[in-house]
Formats: structure tokens, C-alpha cells, sequence
């Protein structure tokens, strides 16, 4: 059993399922501890109901799918597109990472296609970042904590940067065989379905996530479905040589050689 802690955050209810699930329920089988929080209650993300009543019912999709992927699901914070990188974010974060100690963060893309993404990336760097800083008062006060926590950042919905251009991933993780949970995990969000499929006009939800991830899993050589990640530099959080993505999933976890190499060109 493994003593690692996995913490997912994202912006929108959905948002782990699409890019970051199979990774998770690697690291439960490994014996991880899972969390998962969306930092927006997807009051948006809908066609016919109120915000009140949208929000509602997305957040009981959001706590059927972290059930499903066996994680501790957290309350979202803000509504859909008032997630800021602003004073209070990282403070209300930052009071829950206090409380979970996770050693191992999962990150959208610091690049994605929509600033809820990106903020919630930013806000998940800062409030781990702050995570020991005993004059950092976190919303509601929580006592500093020591230890490590490794980042890590999926790869941006459609694998691509906002001007167009393409993102590598520096580790590809094996979710062949979590598939079908992954894909469960993501059919429970049943009114983004809908929503996606009407406002972005997605033939089948379900299988754009499973198309995106046999692309990942093309690129990596080695794989046939696959979740990209980049490690966040390790200033501030870990010690340089730490990457537990690797050292816990073992080979399931593919390091991109040729993406290593870019960093130092």
C-alpha cells in the first residue's frame, strides 16, 4: 500500500474525468488515498435551469463520479467564471489542502482553452505553494504543514495551447485498463452531456474523451489509451529528484525523453 496522498482540482465539475480519472484510479489501484474538487459548481453549464437548480444537480453528477473513482469529494467554492486568481481563491484552497496533506497534486494545464481552467491551475500552485507559510492565513484558518507535494499538470482539453498550438506531455500514464471506470465516472455527469453536446455541438461526449485519449496514447509509442502530464518545477514544493508519478505507477508511467531534452534547449 502506498502512503501518498493524490489531491485532483479542477475548475468544473467533469473537468477530471476528461483528462485526469485514469490517472487517478491508477493511484488507487497502487494503494493512494484519492481527493477531487471542482473549484466552480457548473451553474453555466446548462440550457434550461436555473443557477441554483444546475448547481445542485452537478454537484450531486460531481459526488457520484468521485464515488465511482473512490476518491473524498469537496464542496466547490465559486460559480462558474468567477474563479480568479484574486486574494480569497487560494485561501479557501489552501485551507483544504492543509487539511487533506497531499503529497501528489493533479493540475489542469497552465495553458487551456478557457480561464476558469487556467485560473484553477494557478490557484492550485499557490495555495500548494503557501501550504507551510505560517503568515499565510488560510479562509477558514487552518495551522501551516510540512512536508512535500509533487505537481503535476494535464495535458488542456483538445491537446492544444488558446493560440493553437500543440502540448506535449513529459509522462504518459497507461489507462488502458481503467477505461471503462474512467468513462463511467464521466457518464455520470449526465446534464454536462447534454449541455456539451447542444452548445458545442459533440456528437458523443463519452467518446471525444475516449478518441482524445487514444490520441494521447498514439503519441506516447507505447500505450493504447493514455493521460498526458508535465511536473511542475519542484521550487518550493518537493525535493528536484521526487516523481512519485513514476516511482508509484511504475510502467504504466512512460517518461518522454525528447520533452526532457527541450527543457534544456
Amino acid at each position: 500500500m502506498s502512503d501518498h496522498v493524490v489531491f485532483a482540482v479542477a475548475a468544473h465539475p467533469d473537468d477530471i474525468e476528461l483528462m485526469m480519472a485514469g490517472t487517478m484510479l491508477m493511484f488507487a489501484q497502487a494503494g493512494c488515498e484519492l481527493h477531487y474538487i471542482n473549484l466552480c459548481n457548473g451553474c453555466m453549464g446548462t440550457a434550461d435551469h436555473d443557477p441554483a437548480t444546475i448547481a445542485a444537480i452537478r454537484a450531486e453528477e460531481a459526488r457520484e463520479a468521485a464515488r465511482i473513482l473512490g476518491a473524498t469529494w469537496h464542496p466547490p467554492m465559486v460559480d462558474d467564471l468567477d474563479l480568479f486568481y484574486d486574494r480569497t481563491a487560494p485561501r479557501r484552497l489552501g485551507a483544504i489542502i492543509r487539511e487533506v496533506r497531499p503529497t501528489i497534486m493533479l493540475l489542469q494545464s497552465p495553458q487551456d482553452y478557457m480561464e476558469d481552467h487556467m485560473n484553477a491551475c494557478r490557484v492550485g500552485v499557490t495555495a500548494a505553494f503557501t501550504r507551510g507559510m505560517r503568515n499565510f492565513f488560510t479562509e477558514p484558518p487552518r495551522d501551516p504543514i510540512d512536508g512535500e507535494v509533487t505537481l503535476y499538470h494535464a495535458l488542456p482539453w483538445g491537446l492544444r495551447d488558446p493560440l493553437g498550438r500543440v502540448v506535449r506531455a513529459g509522462q504518459y500514464v497507461d489507462i488502458t485498463s481503467v477505461l471503462a471506470t474512467k468513462r463511467a465516472a464521466l457518464a455520470a455527469h449526465k446534464s454536462q452531456k447534454e449541455w456539451l453536446d447542444r452548445s458545442q455541438g459533440l456528437d458523443s461526449y463519452l467518446s471525444t474523451m475516449e478518441e482524445m485519449a487514444k490520441q494521447v496514447g498514439r503519441t506516447s509509442g507505447a500505450f493504447e489509451y493514455a493521460e498526458g502530464w508535465r511536473r511542475h518545477l519542484h521550487l518550493g514544493f518537493c525535493a528536484e529528484t521526487v516523481d512519485p508519478l513514476s516511482d508509484v505507477l511504475g510502467n504504466t508511467c512512460k517518461i518522454e525523453t525528447k520533452y526532457v531534452q527541450s527543457l534544456e534547449e
